[in-house]
This record gives C-alpha cells, structure tokens and sequence, in this order.
C-alpha cells in the first residue's frame, strides 16, 4: 500500500475561551507553527476574519467588518436575508438548468436581457412562489418570444404609513416596478422604497378631490401592463379593507390580467398597536367590527347602528373624520351607552401619530376641538380606554366615575 503524507496540523483555528490572555497565548503558539488563527474580538490578533454568511443555495453572500464589528455583521446578515427571497436558491437552480436552451434560442446579443427580465418577471415570481409548472409554461413561452413578457399587475397595501410595517414580498414588488400608481394615503417614506428609475404617479382620491376617476384608475392600470409594463397599484392599508381593491381585481381581469395581489396592514390593526389598544381582550371584547363612515357615493352609509350597538365589542370607524358627529349620534341613538369609551388615532404608526382619548357620545366635539384632519380611525369600545398605554385599573376607575 502506497504511504500518504499526512499533515497533522489543523487548517484553522479559532480562539474564543473568553479569556483574553489565553486566547493570545494560543494565536502566538499557533503562529509559531504556521497554523492561520483568528481570535474573537481581538482582530488585531487575528490571520482570518471570518464573515457573515447569507445563504440561498448556489446564492452565497458573505459580510465582513474586519473583525471590528461582529454583532453588526450579523445584523446586517439579518437585514440581507430579510430581503433575499426564500426560494432564490431555487431560481438560480431553475436558471442553471434551463441554460443550454436559452443558448440554443436566444442569440448571444440578445441573452443578458433575457436574463434580467426573466429574474424581475413572472417567471421568477412563479418561482417564488412554489409554482414550478407556472415558472415552466412562462419560461417556455419566453424563449418563443425571444424573452419579450406580457406585463404584469400587483395590487399592493402599503399598510398604515410606516414603512417597516410593509411585507417583504410588497417591498420586493415595489423594487421591480416600472410604474407606480400611488394614493394619497401612501407616506413618503414607503415611496423611498420604490425603485429609483420607477414612473411615479399620483392616482389618490381626497374627499371632494378626486385627481382620477376609480374607472380611469382601473384603464390606467391596465393600459400600462398590456405596453409590458410591471405595473404596482399601491393603496394605504390593504387593498381589500375599504381600499376598493375588488374593483382593481376585475378591471384587471376583464382586460385578460390575473393581478397579484399583495396584503398590507390595515388601518385598524396599525393604529390599534401602535396607540396601545388591544382590539379584543378577555373580559372586555370578543370582536371587533370594521366599518366606514362613507358610503358608496359619498353619503351616508347603510349600517345597521342597532346590530352593532347591541353587540357591545369593538367597533372601528373607518373615514369617519368628517361624520363624527353623525356617527357618535347614530350610534347613541341605537342604544350604545353615551360614556362607552372612545379613541381617536391620527396619522398612526407615523412620527406626527396623535391620539385623542374621548367618548362615543362626544367624539364629534372630540374632533372639532383636536382639530384632527385624518387620516385617522375612530375606536369605540371598553378596549379605547387603554389607548396610549392606560391600563386595565384606569378602565376600571374611569367607569367606577362614569356610573
């Protein structure tokens, strides 16, 4: 049998005992035998450094500070894979696979643009999304085309305003999109995360000034995605909460598009966390209804006032700025004690968020004296009285005053 050189020397070693001394004492020893070290905390000690690694597949990122700062070499690892698709693994396995036929049917000059608009298209959006044969039937139907796509839509919540609070798969969108049609309840800081090189337009619709018809919304939309467009329709909240989100769907639909659609925070839910009011809580709500003080063309909407005041829970009012006053009175009227605790949360989850801690019965007055212009929600419910951190004893105490 043939001898084999075998070196017993280790490739690597790393020094971490916690104790200063003797991690020194280990890197000169293994200096000394040619051994690269690398010391935690003590780079100057160190041969190697040794990364951050972020890992999708063959996709291998690898994050260094040069020792000096570990911890913020793992957080931005957390950053970097908090942006990094799950499945990006399997879209380069995809790509790799599918290589020779791109070769075979793409012409050298024509490749790199294949590639790009195969990564930021619905063949890698099927990919994303577990649906192989979808990915397959697209890929395919690229190469006949020559790697030119139909365009897409997604119809996306931008949730309440604060910018941490979109989806990961809405900010993926967001950084895709050719176009951007926006409403005014979208915050700037969400339109910071939009492509540099997007179209932006503004589509939103104000009480009493409406820059573009929800029909000429929906022709728009459409019209852009059949030029080839990636289009985004970006709605505060969720799109199916009161964001008429629906209608978006069908336009979309009717013109030969299967629209994405992307949740988003709602309103309620935002507002709620971020002034501190449990929605349901035991003891004090079960559940929680939402409705719009808004009605289909602007009036008054057709609500029954005595189901939901008989069914003493949380109720939040959506639009409901402008017909406070309307509301607390319908509301009274249907039985809903007058004193029954009552928030009102102004721009929530953003730096400027207000909250106005009132009653059902005075939440016009509540308005008129806070001088609140919106966008904001209406709360009403035992839950309000913890609005902006009031705990359960205050509820307590402030019905113990009110009877």
């Amino acid at each position: 049998m043939e001898a084999v050189d075998f070196d017993p020397r280790p490739a690597l070693v790393v020094a971490a005992t916690d104790d200063a001394e003797e991690d020194e004492r280990i890197a000169y020893l293994t200096k000394a035998h040619g051994v690269p070290v690398n010391v935690v905390d003590q780079p100057a000690l160190c041969d190697v450094v040794i990364p951050s690694i972020v890992e999708r597949g063959d996709v291998a990122i690898g994050i260094s500070t040069g020792g000096a700062a570990p911890v913020l070499g793992r957080r931005l690892r957390e950053r970097i894979e908090s942006l990094l698709p799950i499945r990006m693994g399997e879209l380069v396995s995809f790509a790799r696979e599918r290589r020779g036929r791109v070769a075979e049917a793409i012409t050298p000059d024509g490749r790199r643009g294949f590639w790009e608009r195969l990564f930021s298209g619905p063949v890698a959006e099927a990919v994303y999304d577990g649906d192989m044969a979808g990915a397959e039937a697209g890929f395919a139907a690229s190469l006949q085309t020559g790697g030119l796509q139909a365009g897409t839509i997604h119809i996306v919540g931008a949730g309440p305003g604060d910018p941490e609070l979109l989806t990961l798969k809405a900010l993926r969108v967001l950084q895709e999109a050719d176009v951007v049609l926006y409403d005014n309840l979208v915050s700037d800081a969400v339109l910071d995360l939009v492509r540099r090189d997007a179209e932006r337009r503004y589509v939103g619709k104000k009480k009493a000034d409406h820059s573009m018809a929800q029909e000429d919304i929906g022709a728009l939309m459409v019209s852009l995605a059949a030029a080839g467009k990636r289009v985004v329709r970006l709605k505060g909240g969720d799109p199916y909460i009161f964001g008429r989100g629906g209608e978006e769907v069908d336009a979309a639909l009717s013109a030969g598009f299967k629209p994405d659609v992307i949740p988003g925070i709602t309103a309620a839910a935002g507002c709620a966390a971020a002034s501190s009011i449990p929605l349901t809580h035991r003891g004090l709500s079960q559940a929680v209804t939402y409705v719009t003080a808004q009605g289909g063309n602007g009036g008054a909407p057709d609500i029954d006032w005595e189901a939901l005041a008989r069914l003493q829970h949380t109720i939040v009012i959506y639009m409901g700025v402008g017909r406070a006053r309307q509301v607390a009175f319908d509301l009274t009227r249907a039985g809903l004690p007058a004193n029954t605790p009552a928030a009102i949360v102004e721009k929530g989850t953003l730096p400027d968020q207000r909250i106005i801690r009132t009653r059902s019965s005075e939440l016009g007055t509540a308005v008129a004296e806070a001088g609140v212009e919106g966008p904001a929600v209406l709360i009403i419910g035992k839950v309000a009285a913890r609005a902006d951190g009031a705990g359960l004893l205050d509820l307590i105490k402030e019905e113990a005053l009110a009877a």
